[in-house]
């Protein structure tokens, strides 16, 4: 039998590598089980939302009690977590911080075995000790005491609690449980394929988990909130954005948080996000800020007709809320986790090694020469 013809594209780019049915991008949309993103978004807290990924369907009242008292039951940190947050020098990344703690919480873990259960359970630890670990080390480094967590509230309150110990105000709230729903999975991006790889050589979810922490570090997947932010705070005016912009585009500088590999008429999770930057603009007294988000927005559209994707709002979104820049894409991870542990759920209980062939390139076959030949 003839072998198929070889197909290779760099980066993977438009090729079937699996199938799933935690999530499909859709030409107008993201569905999650079925679910369209913007129904989730309007309707949906984060705990529903990640039930759904995790287990399939969205859960009935007494499942989804039970699952907040699973997370509620795991959010304190094990004393040996904290003693390796304590020992991580201040300048470390974020990023390196998390991939480090949620490794060594691993150890801790209270669930045995392999079953759906066991899996979800390990899935449910990990989303409940990460807001913990990324809170704990906020207020490490600001020298404040640690906060210990508050049964009852939401995965996005309990958060913002342990980080600025206080309770959060219902827009913050509201507000962040929208970009945890948002984040929570988006198909076979490069760190989710990443957890897949992992998953399919029998590895545990942990190991799966951390590879996906690792592979978000990269900025060309995550970190764009954070360079978004970056390039809006550096400007006093719209004005000063808009001719800096233009001379950034028209040398053809990449301006992060535009711009997507599959969303090619724009991405909607910035559009339902981007609802909330002007009222938390005012609610702030920084219209300015506001004006100087959409100066940049409007040149990259006019001057090349490039759409804002999720993480352009988000970067504005996040600094309004007063958290700091080194806990964005950590903050992306609390949220991802979910659909990873999904996808690695899914690649578990149907699996088959992912093992790709490579073309060579190198040079041709040649003989051996000894040293004092060369």
């Amino acid at each position: 039998m003839a072998e198929s013809a070889e197909l290779y594209r760099p980066g993977l780019e438009g090729i079937v590598a699996g199938e799933t049915s935690v999530s499909t991008v859709l030409q107008d949309s993201l569905a999650y089980r079925g679910y369209t993103i913007e129904d989730l978004a309007e309707h949906a807290s984060f705990e529903e939302t990640a039930y759904l990924l995790l287990r399939g369907e969205l859960p009935s009242a007494s499942q989804l009690a039970a699952f907040r008292s699973e997370l509620d039951r795991h959010r304190p940190l094990n004393p040996h977590v904290l003693e390796v947050l304590r020992r991580i020098p201040a300048e470390t990344p974020g990023m390196d911080v998390l991939r480090t703690t949620l490794s060594m919480a691993a150890h801790f873990d209270p669930y045995r075995g392999n079953d759906l259960d066991a899996l979800v359970g390990r899935a449910t630890y990990a989303l409940a000790v990460v807001p913990g670990i990324i809170a704990a080390r906020m207020r490490l480094l600001a020298g404040q005491p640690l906060i210990e967590p508050k049964p009852g509230l939401s995965h996005a309150a309990q958060f913002l609690y342990q980080a600025f110990g206080q309770m959060p105000t219902a827009m913050n709230e509201k507000i962040l449980n929208l970009t945890f729903v948002l984040y929570a999975e988006h198909e076979f991006n490069a760190s989710t394929f990443a957890c897949r790889v992992t998953t399919s050589t029998l590895s545990d979810m942990y190991s799966a988990l951390v590879t996906g922490i690792g592979t978000l570090k990269g900025p060309l997947h995550g970190g764009a909130n954070e360079e978004s932010i970056k390039a809006i705070n550096q400007y006093k005016s719209a004005a000063e954005a808009q001719a800096a912009t233009e001379t950034q585009v028209g040398g053809g500088k990449l301006i992060m948080g535009f711009g997507h590999r599959v969303y090619k008429n724009g991405d909607h999770r910035a559009r339902i996000l981007e609802k909330y930057v002007e009222p938390l603009g005012r609610e702030r007294n920084d219209m300015n800020r506001v004006e100087i988000y959409h100066a940049i927005k409007n040149v990259v559209w006019e001057r090349k007709k490039i759409h804002m994707n999720v993480d352009y709002p988000c970067g504005l979104v996040y600094f309004f809320m007063g958290l700091p820049l080194d806990v964005y894409t950590p903050l992306f991870v609390a949220s991802r986790i979910s659909g990873w542990a999904a996808h690695a759920i899914e690649q578990f209980t149907n699996n088959r090694l992912i093992r790709p062939r490579s073309r060579y390139v190198g040079p041709e076959i040649r003989p051996y020469r000894p040293v004092g030949e060369r």
